[in-house]
């Protein structure tokens, strides 16, 4: 009989359905709860067990796992009378892996002790190749206590964990984290049509720069989307969007100056307000293309 913590799993999207695969992987009972039928079935064909409400779920869990989109969901699944702080049982530890607000997470660690629960707000980086992968970096907020016991736990999910502080500042980390990433990938994005416009040979030229000091995880890790046009969602400009709110929200109440993230975050929103909020992100080439006057 396994003496593993038996986990439940809320939020089965890109992110969420190989991370808890991997959890399965890894002898973890995880049981399941989300909005889409298919998610359910893919988990329970994994070797997990699909839930019909989120109370279902995180009854009999030592652990709860949330991934989900952004703030008002988190704050949809853990409040109320059919959420996870009613229904999880007292001494449970929750661990949020969303990208939310820090203060969002501060709010959710003080009314999760309010009922016995403890949090750890836990969110990544690395998209849906490390979520598949599990090479994921995972930027934690909390106590030492709950991180050492979580730690194995992100063992199956990762590969660079740290504890960064108290509540909310993993979430601190993940805004700073999307801040470096949208001005990469636009600065990526900027030097394809740059090289193309020139008449480079663009794979060849990609090679060599992500061999010296230009190289970076994104370019490495989106280079084939530049190379292919391809744009499919491994994670979402809505998304990237959202978190460029937090970032410059959160640098605005500090007193930081982002000026080059305020022209970045401004350059994903108007991608988004052109139709393209679905694609991947590595799409901000699309929005240098069209203001170099290509077509797109």
């Amino acid at each position: 009989m396994s003496t593993l913590p038996k986990i439940a799993w809320i939020g089965l999207g890109i992110m969420g359905s190989p991370m808890s695969e991997n959890l399965l992987k890894a002898g973890y009972d995880v049981t399941g709860f989300t909005l889409e039928q298919d998610k359910l079935d893919r988990l329970a064909a994994a070797g997990g067990t699909a839930a019909a409400s989120i109370a279902e779920a995180v009854r009999d869990a030592d652990v709860v796992i949330t991934m989900v989109p952004a703030s008002p969901q988190v704050e949809a699944i853990a409040y109320g009378p059919d959420g996870i702080l009613a229904n999880a049982r007292s001494g449970a530890l929750l661990i949020d892996m969303s990208s939310i607000t820090p203060g969002t997470s501060v709010d959710l660690a003080k009314a999760a002790a309010d009922q016995g629960l403890r949090v750890l707000d836990a969110p990544v980086s690395g998209g849906e190749a490390g979520a598949v992968e599990a090479v994921l970096s995972i930027m934690v907020g909390g106590e030492q206590a709950d991180f050492d016991q979580a730690k194995p736990i992100f063992e199956a999910l990762g590969r660079t964990i740290v504890l960064c502080g108290p509540h909310g500042s993993g979430q601190t980390v993940k805004a700073a984290n999307q801040l470096i990433v949208a001005v990469n990938i636009q600065a990526c994005a900027e030097a394809v049509v740059f090289l193309e416009k020139s008449g480079v040979d663009l794979a060849a030229a990609l090679d060599v720069l992500n061999g010296g000091l230009a190289g970076s995880t994104v370019l490495t890790r989106k280079k084939a989307n530049f190379l292919n046009r391809d744009f499919r969602p491994g994670f979402r400009i809505d998304l990237h969007h959202k978190d460029m709110g937090i970032v410059t929200d959160a640098a605005r109440d500090v007193g930081a100056a982002l000026p080059v993230g305020a022209v970045v975050a401004q350059l994903v929103a108007a991608l988004r307000a052109q139709g393209d909020g679905g694609l991947d992100h590595s799409a901000l080439l699309r929005a240098v293309e069209r203001l170099s006057g290509a077509r797109v």
